[in-house]
């Protein structure tokens, strides 16, 4: 799974690991995996392999692929992302694009891969972390929201494309989470999900349903916007945006 050493996916390498599944642990950080690993083997008594990797270089994803090539997998969690707030034309573009690898393309090349190997075996399963922020525009964190837009929209199309396959696939659309992810952002959180309660709701939801939305909070801030139109929702999650936002 990628995004391992911190928030959701930290939280989601648990609850696997407390299921008793042997894991791999992708993130930049290798010290942070080897502790996380550590935990994990001593109370769970599994197995775990580390690579410290950045799935925003242009050859993450297939690096990922080569190195675990020897494994039996069955599920891919896609947890690595990250994302930047604030007014579009003030983004430092080297970053954007850098969001845009990680966010999209590293994505969509491991569900391309993963895919592969699940449609041969016939069984499988992909966890994709989208945002209640890729339902619509969102002012302020403009280029973030169009990237969870893009996991979204691939998502639920994977799903059906993939049943006949054997493969699950699910769309998870947390709304504000305590992790890191604010502070790398550039944001302030007021009322925010536990990462525990998003990983239990999201893999509980696997096999079940094409989209999640983790708590109370996500459900609140989705469902209340539903009746309206979609400029209407637009400005009012710029609104919302602009107040988390820090400069």
């Amino acid at each position: 799974m990628t995004g391992a050493s911190s928030g959701i996916g930290r939280a989601i390498a648990i609850q696997l690991a407390i299921s008793g599944l042997n894991l791999v642990l992708v993130a930049r950080s290798q010290s942070t995996l080897e502790q996380l690993e550590q935990e994990l083997t001593q109370q769970y008594g599994i197995k775990v392999r580390t690579i410290g990797l950045d799935l925003a270089e242009p050859t993450g994803a297939e690096s990922l692929v080569a190195a675990i090539q020897d494994l039996e997998v069955g599920l891919l969690v896609a947890a690595a992302g990250f994302g930047t707030s604030g007014l579009f034309l003030n983004a430092s573009l080297g970053r954007e694009i850098e969001m845009l690898h990680l966010n999209c393309r590293s994505l969509m090349a491991l569900c391309w891969h993963f895919g592969q190997r699940f449609a041969q075996q016939r069984s499988g399963g992909l966890v994709l972390m989208s945002s209640i922020v890729g339902f619509q525009g969102m002012p302020y964190a403009a280029h973030y929201a169009a990237t969870k837009a893009y996991v979204q929209a691939l998502a639920e199309a994977l799903h059906v494309e993939l049943a006949p396959l054997g493969i699950d696939v699910i769309a998870s659309a947390p709304g504000p989470t305590r992790s890191n992810f604010a502070e790398r952002a550039g944001m302030n959180m007021g009322k925010a999900l536990d990462p525990e309660l998003v990983a239990r709701e999201t893999l509980q939801a696997l096999g079940r349903q094409s989209v999640v939305l983790p708590g109370w909070l996500s459900k609140l801030l989705t469902y209340s916007l539903v009746p309206l139109p979609r400029w209407a929702r637009v400005r009012i999650m710029g609104g919302v945006m602009q107040g988390m936002t820090k400069s």
